[in-house]
């Protein structure tokens, strides 16, 4: 689900940076990384933008004392305008979760592969800091799913995800063992390495590579993918909004592992009911782009387009 919101820079504001902090999360394990912050640093700076960062990422980044330090990530965000983000989909992921408990909009630069969240790649760093700076973006929300685990009938677990929630087989050599359930009634039993409970943005993420559908990001949806089940019917589910997504891991079957973005983890034991639904924060992301999701899907997977006519006139 996607609401677009613009923030454009009225002509007074346009070359003041005064009052406006930008946060900045990069990925200081890569060495473009490093190089593509102190960029964007050095073009805020000179834009009377402040920059702000981790504590714990400043010491790996070139960056002039004027640029703040942060020790806690729980309010690094609060009272940024931005948040950009540097970095592959790891980093991206990473950001989201800056972004939704500051619900500060998320700006990403792609330095990895696909980079299905970002909006600008590593050639676009001066067009980044010139937007920024001109508040030249638009602001759209994406939908996120809540997550709780219950063992016993008791609330053992909660957590949340942008893209997806899966759970996993802990042991390569045994099926996990489950009971897919949609709205508090039982879809089907099979053994296999999972399920995917994924949002619409998600859906180009594991899901997508479980077989699951591309459902565009203003599709407003929760899927639920199962990941190599041996059985007749495993097929992909798209379902309302409002749904209820649950997955019961068999009482006899192996442990499971619940992953979140692929990022966070809890065990999941025999018996275990995991229950997904619709998030009750987005997460906000940064737009420069106008182009429809149709162009970004054919330009991220280097789809096969020629021949194409278009519409008749």
């Amino acid at each position: 689900m996607t609401t677009t919101q613009a923030v454009e820079g009225s002509a007074a504001h346009e070359n003041t940076g005064a009052g406006r902090t930008v946060f900045l999360l990069a990925h200081t394990g890569r060495p473009a990384a490093i190089r593509s912050a102190e960029l964007v640093v050095q073009g805020l700076l000179r834009s009377g933008i402040g920059v702000r960062v981790l504590a714990e990422e400043a010491a790996d980044l070139p960056l002039p004392s004027s640029v703040q330090r942060v020790d806690s990530e729980q309010c690094a965000a609060e009272g940024c305008e931005l948040l950009v983000v540097l970095g592959g989909d790891g980093t991206l992921l990473r950001g989201a979760d800056f972004a939704r408990t500051s619900g500060v909009p998320m700006l990403g630069v792609n330095l990895g592969r696909v980079g299905f969240l970002a909006e600008a790649e590593r050639d676009d760093l001066d067009k980044v800091v010139d937007r920024v700076v001109t508040r030249a973006y638009e602001v759209e929300e994406r939908m996120t799913i809540d997550v709780l685990v219950r063992n016993n009938g008791n609330v053992v677990h909660t957590d949340w995800a942008l893209n997806e929630a899966s759970v996993e087989k802990a042991a390569r050599e045994r099926m996990l063992e489950v009971v897919t359930e949609v709205d508090g009634r039982p879809v089907s039993r099979f053994g296999g390495d999972g399920v995917v409970c994924a949002t619409p943005t998600g859906s180009t993420a594991y899901a997508f590579s479980a077989g699951g559908p591309v459902v565009w990001p203003e599709v407003e949806a929760l899927l639920m993918v199962p990941i190599s089940a041996h059985a007749l019917f495993a097929k992909p589910l798209i379902t309302s909004p409002r749904s209820v997504l649950a997955v019961e891991v068999q009482p006899k079957t192996p442990h499971g592992i619940l992953w979140c973005d692929g990022r966070r983890s809890v065990e999941l034991p025999a018996g275990a009911r995991v229950e997904v639904r619709r998030g009750a924060v987005p997460v906000r992301l940064a737009r420069l782009h106008h182009a429809s999701f149709t162009d970004r899907l054919v330009a991220k997977f280097a789809l096969p387009v020629a021949g194409w006519r278009g519409a008749p006139h």
